[in-house]
């Protein structure tokens, strides 16, 4: 009979030692290969049918199994090896876990019981050789080398993070803000974590083995054989929950993790970045060096269990060792699991045989694969226990419902993870023998489930974590190829297909860009569609009709929609710059031509919109005084409040105002103005014209067109309304024009006396009452309430200035018949009078009643109190000197002239 070969092959990572345990492996006729995950436990199963085919490669995870009926070669967890089956060939791989507190007694099962009939390998780092001297004494060993060098390179940002990186984080959070930050930095990574599907952990590692992104996050699940092309593993954290406590990572697990960098011959460095302190000098160099003390103990957990009884299983489950090489396992989920279903009534009475407590036993060691609470959890499998031992099988109606509460692809990246992990429960279920009634069916269908929901997953783990954009153009500039790009007709700029901004005008806006050197690239390869985009552009907007042209009241320039250009301060007022918004890429000649039309466009609106003023201006038959008047008034942009001018209005003899309006020019009692400017389009580009010679940051907008009054703003600019075409008075503004008709309506009032306002006067302003008397106010009135009995009316026909009081019309016993007698109605009332100066609220804007040097002067000043009859005055030709004959005014002012 042919002894076994025992050989322990130990060494560092990137050694080969998996490799060379396939190949032993397929060099016998069967052969079981234990592996610590099931992602690792796929990729080996795809290898070997690779080579030998399906027909012959058996594939049994806790999960997962897929057994022809040739099976030859058996790829397991190493939970889900088989026993007894008498293979060939054995080999369990990462046997130095027989040390994690969690699994470790499983994998010391394997190493102490596990034998293949022929050779049997266990693979695994260099610190459980005297372990397995001692434990194993045939064991024979085999040393192997790493086949790259292995560096420490410090700390490194995020940002600065090599192309073919790695960035491990110990919990899901950290894993995912890593992600996210390097997908705003670098165009996205690939995530892998242990809880993935292998699914899905397969799709995202094959974008980074094809190149699609150049970053991996993952979890410490890629310590444990995973073979990926990393140049740079970097850790994020040194510290992680091991499902009790935070704790340190030890040099050997950080080892087991950096040994990912550099695969085969190619050299590899790690490191730390974020939060992580750099590495104890000492560790990292025992890491380079592949140096680590070396495991004293092993967990261990009694595997020949007696079923006699509940009582009696649970007390070989916690059965101790005398071995100094062992320490018994801390209590297990499934043995805490055991102590929670003994607990309950129904299922203590049915587990009082072998079988039932080997069935109970059975149910205990489904995993928690969901993560919930242990009442939750135990509530789960005392449900299937109970099937079990009732009906022989899980209810089939039960079962289907809890696969069809899974079987949903919406949601986030955490409600599918969620469904996964519950759906690992059910694959689990449907993978033991004799659960189910009809069991291949379920096996198929939680898998199907599985692979939507993976499928899903990795679509929601892509489209969040990479932005495929990025990582095209990158890959492109990677191999240095030459990007191709274009741009349509709504200018939209494309590079390789992908959206990168739009065409605003003569200025190209980019799309929101990953990282400084990405937007760098954008730009370089779109400017290559843009350069003759520019030229056609720049030749149609020179031949666009000015209708198509427009200026902002912010002093922009648009060409429909788009902005192209601003006007700026120029020499003279009506002659303003223009600055042509156009991208430096475009080159001078489109910056000229631009430039140059939108010059054109804004002199033909001024000449057009101004031509009164202008041809004022530029009049060569106007001389002397009306001449420089008409400078002034241009300076003004056809405006001027009467009191700035008041001197200047008064040197003017009757052949110069005449000169002046003939030119249309008139001469208010407010305000001198030219009423073909006040339409709402000169408004508009005289306000833009003033705020660019006050140099004004931001420019005051146009009242609304048609209001005759607009509320008065206490901070306006100073000027503002009258470059409006408005008046300010109190708290509204009332426009030049209908304030010279009402002064037209107020000139043979009796200011002195004291006067009403009549409906013509409310009418013209749009105001009621109240308002109008604050509007008087503001002009230099005085305004004062009263109240007093209503008129009423006494007949249809009869004219409502000839109504006499209402006690003389309408007879108190009239009254008495239609309603009993509450009093007469009331009305309000106000009575306004001529204040003076002293009286006017002064304004902001400098806008108020005109401010002419002195006081009116010339006879006829009124004698005695209030009662007098009130003087009325006529302009004389003998006062024309001290009253402006144009003043509608003139005679209330000179009744107020004191002696």
């Amino acid at each position: 009979m042919t002894v076994s070969r025992i050989t322990a092959v130990l060494g560092p990572t990137n050694t080969g030692k998996t490799h060379y345990a396939i190949e032993r492996m397929l060099a016998y006729r069967t052969g079981v290969i234990g592996l610590p995950l099931r992602l690792l436990a796929r990729e080996v199963y795809d290898r070997i049918v690779a080579v030998r085919g399906p027909g012959v490669v058996a594939l049994v995870t806790g999960e997962e199994r897929i057994v022809p009926p040739r099976a030859a070669y058996w790829v397991c967890t190493v939970e889900a090896m088989p026993e007894g089956m008498g293979c060939d060939f054995l080999a369990v791989d990462e046997i130095q876990l027989c040390a994690d507190p969690e699994r470790g007694h499983i994998f010391t099962d394997r190493l102490l019981n596990a034998r293949g009939l022929h050779e049997t390998l266990f693979l695994g780092a260099e610190t459980m050789r005297g372990a397995i001297s001692a434990l194993v004494p045939e064991a024979s060993f085999m040393r192997r080398e790493r086949m790259s060098q292995l560096t420490y390179s410090g700390s490194k940002k995020l940002s600065r993070m090599p192309a073919r990186s790695a960035i491990v984080g110990f919990s899901v959070e950290n894993v995912y803000a890593i992600a996210e930050l390097l997908r705003r930095t670098k165009g996205g990574a690939a995530v892998v974590m242990g809880a993935l599907s292998p699914r899905t952990r397969n799709a995202q590692v094959e974008m980074y083995q094809n190149g699609d992104v150049d970053y991996l996050v993952a979890t410490d699940a890629i310590g444990m054989g995973l073979n990926l092309d990393i140049s740079h593993v970097a850790f994020s954290s040194l510290t992680k929950f091991d499902g009790r406590r935070m704790r340190h990572l030890q040099p050997d697990e950080l080892s087991q993790i950096a040994g990912r960098a550099g695969r085969h011959v190619d050299n590899g460095t790690f490191g730390v970045t974020g939060e992580a302190p750099p590495l104890d000098e000492g560790v990292a160099q025992a890491i380079c060096d592949h140096r680590f003390a070396p495991i004293k103990k092993l967990q261990w957990r009694n595997s020949r269990l007696q079923f006699g009884s509940v009582k009696r299983l649970i007390a070989t489950l916690e059965d101790r060792t005398e071995d100094p090489w062992l320490t018994r396992v801390r209590e297990s989920d499934d043995l805490a699991a055991l102590k929670a279903l003994a607990m309950d009534t129904e299922v203590a009475a049915r587990a009082t045989d072998g079988p039932s407590v080997k069935l109970l036993w059975d149910v205990c060691r489904v995993p928690d694969f969901r993560g919930i609470s242990k009442g939750e959890h135990a509530a789960l499998l005392t449900h299937i226990y109970n099937d079990l031992h009732q009906l022989g099988h899980v209810s089939a109606n039960w079962f289907a419902l809890q696969v069809k509460r899974i079987d949903r692809t919406d949601g986030d990246i955490d409600t599918l993870s969620k469904r996964l992990a519950y759906i690992r429960t059910w694959t689990y279920v449907a993978q033991r023998n004799g659960w189910l009634v009809d069991e291949s069916h379920w096996r198929d269908a939680t898998r199907a489930v599985e692979d939507r929901l993976s499928d899903a997953l990795h679509g929601a783990l892509t489209q969040r974590f990479v932005d495929r954009r990025t990582s095209i153009l990158l890959r492109r500039l990677k191999q240095k190829e030459s990007l191709l790009a274009d741009v349509n007709d709504k200018g939209e700029v494309t590079v390789e297909g992908e959206f990168v901004g739009r065409l605003e005008g003569f200025r190209f806006r980019m799309d929101k860009a990953g990282s400084p050197d990405e937007a760098k690239t954008l730009r370089q390869a779109s400017v290559q569609a843009l350069v003759p985009q520019f030229h056609l552009l720049a030749d149609r907007f020179y031949n666009a009709p000015d209708p198509e042209i427009d200026f902002t009241e912010q002093g922009g320039l648009m060409w429909g929609s788009q902005a192209v250009g601003k006007l700026v301060k120029g020499d003279d007022p009506f002659k303003p710059g223009v600055e042509a918004f156009v991208d430096e890429e475009a080159g001078p000649d489109v910056a000229a031509k631009v430039q140059r039309r939108l010059q054109h466009f804004i002199d033909r609106k001024i000449a057009a919109g101004f031509e009164p003023i202008i041809a004022l201006k530029n009049d060569e038959a106007l001389t002397g005084a009306a001449k420089g008047f008409a400078f002034r008034m241009a300076e003004e942009f056809g405006i001027i409040p009467r009191g700035e001018v008041a001197e200047e209005v008064k040197a003017l003899d009757q052949d110069a105002r005449g000169a002046l309006r003939k030119h249309g020019v008139r001469f208010g009692q407010f305000t001198i103005f030219m009423p073909l400017l006040l339409k709402p389009a000169p408004t508009r580009l005289r306000l833009v014209l003033w705020s660019l010679s006050k140099g004004l940051g931001e420019f005051p907008e146009s009242p609304p067109p048609g209001l005759v009054t607009v509320p008065a703003a206490q901070d306006a600019v100073a000027g503002y309304y009258a470059m409006a075409g408005y008046r300010a008075a109190g708290d509204r503004a009332i426009r030049i024009d209908m304030l010279e008709r009402l002064a037209d309506m107020l000139r043979h009032k009796d200011s002195r006396g004291g006067f009403e306002a009549n409906p013509d006067m409310l009418s013209i302003t749009g105001m009621t009452l109240e308002q109008f008397a604050d509007l008087m106010t503001g002009l230099g009135y005085k305004a004062e309430k009263g109240e007093r009995e209503k008129v009423k009316a006494v007949a249809a026909e009869a004219p409502a200035a000839d109504a006499a009081p209402a006690a003389e019309v309408a007879p108190a016993e009239s009254a008495a018949e239609e309603k009993p007698d509450t009093g007469p109605e009331m009305e309000v009332f106000y009575t306004f009078t001529w204040g003076g100066r002293a009286a006017r609220p002064a304004r902001p804007q400098g806008d108020a009643r005109p401010r002419g040097k002195g006081k009116p002067k010339g006879k006829g000043k009124p004698q005695g109190g209030g009662n007098n009859k009130p003087q009325t005055f006529q302009a004389k030709p003998k006062r024309e000197k001290q009253i402006d004959p144009d003043n509608p005014f003139a005679a209330a002012l000179a009744g107020f002239k004191k002696d």
